[in-house]
C-alpha cells in the first residue's frame, strides 16, 4: 500500500505526458508559434506551483542559495521537452514521439542509474534491465512502422 500513492502519481503523470504534447501542438498553431506555446505552458504551470507552493509549502525561496547550480537546469530539460514534443508530436504523430522519448529516456535512466549519477543510488545494469530497454526499443521500430 505503502507504494500505491507514487505510482498513481507516475501513471497520472505518465497521462498528462501523453495529453500535453498534443495540447501545446494545438496551442502553438493557434498562437502560431511553438516557442509561444511552450512559454505559456511554463506560464501557467509556474503560476499554478506558486499557488500552491502559497497554499500549502512556504518553504523559504532563500533555501535555493544551497542548490549547486547544476541543479537549477532541471526547467532547462523541461523547456526543451516541452518545445520539442509540441513540435514533434505533430510532425512524427504522438505515439512515435512518444515511443522515441520514452526509449531515449529509459537508456538514459539505465547510464544514470548505472553511475549514480545526478545523487542517484547505484542501480547497476542487468541483462534483465537492458532487455526491458531493447522491447522499449523494438516497440519503437514497431509503432513508427505501425
Amino acid at each position: 500500500m505503502g507504494n500505491l500513492i507514487p505510482i498513481l502519481a507516475a501513471l497520472l503523470g505518465g497521462i498528462g505526458l501523453a495529453v500535453q504534447p498534443p495540447t501545446n501542438a494545438a496551442l502553438g498553431r493557434s498562437v502560431g508559434s511553438v516557442l509561444v506555446a511552450a512559454l505559456l505552458s511554463f506560464a501557467i504551470g509556474t503560476a499554478i506551483l506558486f499557488a500552491i507552493w502559497l497554499a500549502a509549502d512556504r518553504t523559504p525561496l532563500a533555501n535555493v542559495r544551497s542548490a549547486k547550480p547544476w541543479m537549477l537546469l532541471g526547467g532547462l530539460y523541461g523547456a526543451y521537452f516541452v518545445a520539442a514534443a509540441a513540435f514533434a508530436a505533430p510532425r512524427l504523430g504522438l505515439a512515435s514521439m512518444l515511443t522515441i522519448m520514452i526509449a531515449s529516456q529509459l537508456v538514459a535512466a539505465l547510464v544514470l542509474d548505472q553511475f549514480g549519477l545526478f545523487g542517484l543510488d547505484r542501480a547497476p545494469v542487468s541483462l534483465a534491465r537492458v532487455a526491458g530497454v531493447v522491447f522499449v526499443l523494438v516497440g519503437v521500430v514497431l509503432v513508427r512502422r505501425g
